[in-house]
């Protein structure tokens, strides 16, 4: 039997975080379909297919991975857009961002986000042991499909 691929939008503005949440998913066996957007403006052109992806056959995404911290339209904002439209409420959020911010951790569950993950744990997992958080980011995703 052929295992489901999951699609993953990953909504992150800083290249190097996109290269290593691509180089994760590349080193495990989860088979995914990785598409990126720069900003909040970017990936809500992306789930409602508008701007640059109005004629194209995007799919919609089986979870999507959200920084906080957006050029145009701030993570938050962005996450309250999904969560009012009746066909992408039901996709799994899962924040991924440097903000320890109570308010945005509060704003975030209030959100119906999945998990709340912060970066700076993330990368020093990824530089020291190479596994560790990762794994726990990969096993997050799964989890929500």
């Amino acid at each position: 039997m052929k295992e489901k691929e999951i699609k993953i939008l990953l909504v992150e503005d800083l290249e190097e975080h996109v290269l290593i949440v691509e180089n994760a998913l590349e080193g495990s066996k989860l088979r995914n379909r990785l598409f990126v957007t720069r900003d909040g403006e970017e990936a809500l052109d992306f789930l409602y297919k508008r701007g640059k992806y109005a004629d194209t056959d995007y799919p919609k995404p089986d979870v999507i991975l959200l920084d906080l911290r957006l050029p145009k339209i701030d993570g938050i904002e962005v996450l309250k857009k999904i969560k009012e439209e009746e066909g992408l409420k039901e996709i799994p959020v899962v924040v991924l961002t440097s903000s320890d911010r109570e308010d945005d951790i509060i704003k975030s569950y209030e959100g119906d986000v999945k998990s709340y993950l912060l970066k700076s744990v993330l990368l020093k997992s990824v530089i020291i042991q190479k596994t560790g958080k990762m794994r726990e980011l990969l096993d997050a995703i799964l989890s929500l499909t």
